[in-house]
Formats: structure tokens, sequence, C-alpha cells
């Protein structure tokens, strides 16, 4: 098999970000994407413009919306985790594996999802420091 067929199951296959963009924002909305993303590129003064060129620069925050297009807006099942440490772009989507509906996204997910992240990463600076914190576990 070669290199180039491995990844065309993957929806970002030859995908301009331009067009990742514009889908999303139109399905979702700045408010939804910036909920979920906390991006400020969402926030203040969006536009599709803008957007692209910060993301076209910063490879993180770019990363970041790319794995929301494969498992918010594509509905992909989630990664598994050796394919989850590669950038979206180069993960192998199995052939069974088809896009679906969009899933319906709220600000109250969104909320929790971001309270969540902030518990995880308190208890990781709080362990941090103390290598026997999770000894045990």
């Amino acid at each position: 098999m070669n290199t180039e067929n491995k990844y065309l199951n993957n929806p970002l296959h030859g995908l301009k970000l331009e067009t990742l963009l514009t889908e999303i924002v139109d399905h979702y909305g700045w408010e939804i994407l910036h909920a979920y993303l906390n991006l400020k590129c969402f926030k203040t003064k969006p536009s599709i413009a803008s957007s692209i060129k910060f993301l076209k620069k910063t490879d993180w925050a770019r990363e970041k919306v790319e794995a929301f297009y494969l498992y918010q807006f594509k509905n992909l099942p989630r990664a598994d985790s050796e394919q989850f440490q590669l950038p979206p772009r180069e993960r192998i989507i199995p052939a069974h594996q088809k896009p679906k509906e969009p899933a319906v996204l709220s600000f109250e997910d969104a909320e929790r999802l971001r309270q969540k992240k902030a518990k995880k990463s308190r208890e990781r600076a709080s362990n941090a420091g103390n290598p026997w914190a999770n000894w045990g576990k």
C-alpha cells in the first residue's frame, strides 16, 4: 500500500483549511467554536481570513481545529492512542469508519468540558512536584 492511499479515508485528506473552517462556521457558528476550542481568533472580530492567518502560523491551534472537525463535525470515533499521537491530517482512519451527521453541541456541554479540563490541569500541576502522588493508584 502506498503512503497516499493510507490517508484517503481521512476527511482532512486534500481539504483546504479555508473549506474546513467555512464548513464548521456555517454549521456551528463562531460562538460555539470559541466555547469548545477557546481560541481568541473565534471570539474577537472573527472572520475566515483572520482565523486562517492565525491557524496557518500556529500548529497547535490548527491541529485543535482539525481534531474538532474530525471528531465533532464529522462525528468519527475517537482515534486510538497510537493514532492520537499523530497530527489529525496524518491519522489513518480505518476504511469501515465513515463520517456521520455533525454532533449536536451546546454551550452547557462546552462549559462542562472546560471545567473538566481545568480540574485535570490543576491535578497535574499539584502532582508535578510529587513523584509519589500517583503511586499505587
